[in-house]
């Protein structure tokens, strides 16, 4: 009997060793299981610059650059060469990320939540002469943009006393319009300038609130094609092969990505040639914009998306103007500011 209550102690005492043998295994398992999980998750979200800007590299081994852009017919290039990266299969792949303001989509670039923009070529320059480390690498278009006024505005003198609305003070649509009033003997200081969302322009014309706006297209179209307005001025009386919106990246893309920057820059021309011909900026800006066909035709009558690398004699001619107008007292200099390309010639 004692021997069997030992043998019965004892094997009591061996299952319990077991069990807490097998518990330990578990427990143990289980924390290496949590550690790998641990240095994997880490290695995730370890992007450092690249997971704050948007940038990253697929499983197939694609960069993706985020670029920011207003719905507006100054961006086609853009989304045109995003169609033509996909076509190519290439190793670089865009991201578009929309905004319905400059302030929005400037305060995105400036602090780095984005790789580049389609934007405003002065709001880009504003940011370059606080610091922000950006470069303009091409332009987004040449002219495509209108002075429209109310049918009972016969010439820019009798503008003289009237709100005029234009979508930010650093703009191109500030420059033309300032050069529209100059050709009367006016300044900025004889109407009243404010600045307005570029959706809202045409009804505020319509309704009389305002006597004229100059804006991103196609908001001048609409304009136009509703009968609200007309065309006082097209942008090249004012200003040939102007300046608006221009393509830029952040100094960090560029310097993390040299060959994909080069990539984007040739890619982007080539879009900007291929909308020049047949319809296919229509097509572009009907898949993308989603405006009145009849709109859009009208819009792209006035606007030009070929030569689209920046000079430096006709960037002095917009640092001229900046400075003039009161717009940028201290624009950046050429060889900070603009991009040079490999093979740019143009």
């Amino acid at each position: 009997m004692n021997k069997m209550k030992k043998k019965s102690r004892h094997n009591g005492i061996s299952h319990h060793f077991r069990l807490r043998l097998t518990q330990r295994k578990i427990l143990a398992s289980l924390l290496i299981l949590a550690m790998i999980t641990g240095l994997s998750a880490c290695g995730k979200s370890s992007g450092g610059t690249n997971t704050k800007s948007g940038t990253d590299a697929s499983e197939s081994g694609k960069t993706t650059v985020t670029l920011g852009y207003l719905p507006i017919t100054h961006a086609l290039a853009v989304f045109e060469e995003k169609e033509l990266l996909e076509k190519e299969n290439s190793d670089v792949r865009i991201k578009l990320q929309k905004f319905s303001s400059w302030s929005d989509l400037t305060d995105a670039l400036n602090s780095g939540k984005i790789d580049g923009a389609s934007v405003l070529i002065e709001l880009a320059m504003k940011a370059k002469s606080q610091g922000i480390g950006l470069k303009a690498v091409a332009l987004g278009h040449r002219d495509g943009n209108v002075l429209v006024v109310a049918k009972d505005i016969r010439s820019a003198a009798d503008l003289k006393g009237k709100k005029i609305a234009i979508p930010h003070t650093q703009s191109s649509h500030n420059i033309l319009l300032q050069e529209a009033l100059a050709k009367k003997g006016l300044t900025g200081r004889d109407v009243s300038i404010v600045q307005m969302s570029p959706a809202e322009m045409p009804s505020a014309l319509s309704s009389g609130s305002i006597a004229g706006y100059c804006v991103a297209e196609p908001f001048g179209a609409q304009a136009v094609d509703k009968k609200i307005g007309k065309v006082l001025y097209y942008s090249e009386e004012l200003w040939p092969d102007s300046f608006c919106c221009g393509l830029v990246l952040t100094d960090r893309f560029i310097s993390d990505h040299p060959e994909q920057t080069e990539t984007l820059i040739r890619v982007y021309k080539e879009a900007g040639n291929k909308l020049e011909s047949g319809d296919t900026a229509l097509k572009t800006a009907e898949k993308y914009l989603g405006q009145n066909k009849s709109v859009l035709k009208t819009s792209l009558k006035w606007i030009h998306f070929d030569k689209l690398s920046i000079t430096e004699s006709a960037y002095r001619q917009l640092s001229d103007r900046v400075k003039k107008y009161g717009i940028n007292e201290n624009p950046p200099n050429y060889k900070d500011f603009v991009y040079q390309a490999n093979g740019d010639d143009e």
